[in-house]
């Protein structure tokens, strides 16, 4: 028999959480997210479910060719541009939407020999201070692109720092206005916590990532209670051992957990190497057959303690939920210290993905 642990993907939940967007920009274009392997759910896995979007956003060349050979003919946005002049030849195959973060990025698209002209997505810093050109550059840089034969279409593009934050965009809002003015162009701004929370932002084209696959932007799942959006990946795995320790018994490695009282628990097969966060502390919400306990001990590479002193039903082969339909991945960041995207795209390559 294989490990029990499994990961499961909701593809109505992705359709929904994508119906969410479109409902919140009516007006806007969609790119939805791909990144990081969809966010650790699989591109192979989703992108079926996200065909209603207006286009994929990525980073990856090869995720790119993937969607195109698989019939995707809709725009590719590659969000951090490309990384060599070599690449402008596959973008220029392939018809794929470039970002243009530097000024050796313009030399290399303006000394391309090309079949057709290249989609621009142009970059502007408004203080996330990681890639863009900065405000005051904008207008110079725009009416440069806009005299190449290279450049097909061009929109303006940015990323906010803190769009979770009721104030979070005004700033980056006014750098913006500021630099396009006299210019008439798209703009995409709108990440999944703009896309929520400042229709302002919305414009032309949103970029919906994590709220797709059922997540809060701010990583706090309270934050998206009331949105509609639904988890896409549960993970599940199964009760393997049962120990009954004596009061001051130590659980797992390094001895930082001693039980308080004589105690009942559960070994279950997962652990840090299939992508559970290995500083989850005890107390950790966990799932077992339809009742809620905690985790207990420190996180093992293949395996977790969870507490069933109060759960006397439950034994081996009783099935857990890690994380999910309902145990929220954001809560288990919360407590972990981390943020629910790093748990999403640490989901281990061993791990199993059925699709339901």
């Amino acid at each position: 028999m294989p490990r029990p642990i499994i990961a499961t993907i909701n593809q109505n939940a992705l359709k929904h959480n994508l119906s969410i967007a479109r409902n919140l920009a009516p007006t806007s274009h969609i790119w939805a997210v791909v990144k990081a392997n969809a966010y650790g759910h699989g591109i192979k896995n989703v992108w079926k479910s996200l065909i209603k979007a207006d286009g994929f956003a990525l980073l990856n060349l090869d995720e790119a060719i993937f969607l195109r050979d698989h019939g995707w003919d809709k725009p590719i946005l590659l969000l951090e541009g490309f990384f060599d002049s070599d690449d402008i030849k596959i973008i220029n195959h392939y018809s794929l939407t470039t970002a243009i973060h530097s000024h050796w990025q313009i030399q290399a698209l303006k000394k391309a020999k090309l079949l057709s002209p290249v989609n621009v997505y142009l970059k502007i810093n408004c203080g996330m201070n990681r890639l863009g050109f900065q405000p005051n550059e904008i207008n110079k840089i725009w009416h440069q692109l806009r005299s190449y034969n290279n450049i097909g279409e061009l929109t303006l593009m940015s990323h906010f720092p803190e769009a979770e934050n009721p104030q979070g965009v005004t700033e980056p809002m006014k750098k913006i206005k500021q630099a396009t003015i006299g210019l008439k162009c798209p703009h995409s701004l709108a990440n999944s916590a703009a896309t929520l929370w400042h229709p302002n932002t919305h414009f032309d084209w949103i970029r919906p990532g994590i709220m797709l696959y059922g997540a809060s932007p701010s990583s706090d799942s309270k934050r998206i209670v009331h949105s509609g959006l639904k988890p896409v990946m549960t993970l599940t795995s199964k009760v393997i051992a049962i120990q009954e320790i004596p009061e001051g018994a130590s659980v797992g490695y390094s001895h930082n957990y001693c039980a308080p009282y004589k105690q009942r628990i559960g070994i279950v097969a997962c652990g840090y190497a299939d992508g559970y966060p290995r500083h989850a502390p005890s107390g950790t919400p966990i799932k077992v057959n339809n009742e809620i306990t905690q985790t207990i001990g420190s996180v093992a590479m293949d395996m977790l303690a969870i507490d069933l002193t109060n759960h006397p039903n439950t034994g081996l082969d009783s099935t857990v939920e890690l994380w999910g339909e309902n145990i929220k991945i954001d809560d288990i960041a919360l407590i972990a210290k981390t943020v629910g995207y790093e748990i999403m795209c640490s989901l281990s390559q061993r791990v199993p993905v059925k699709l339901y």
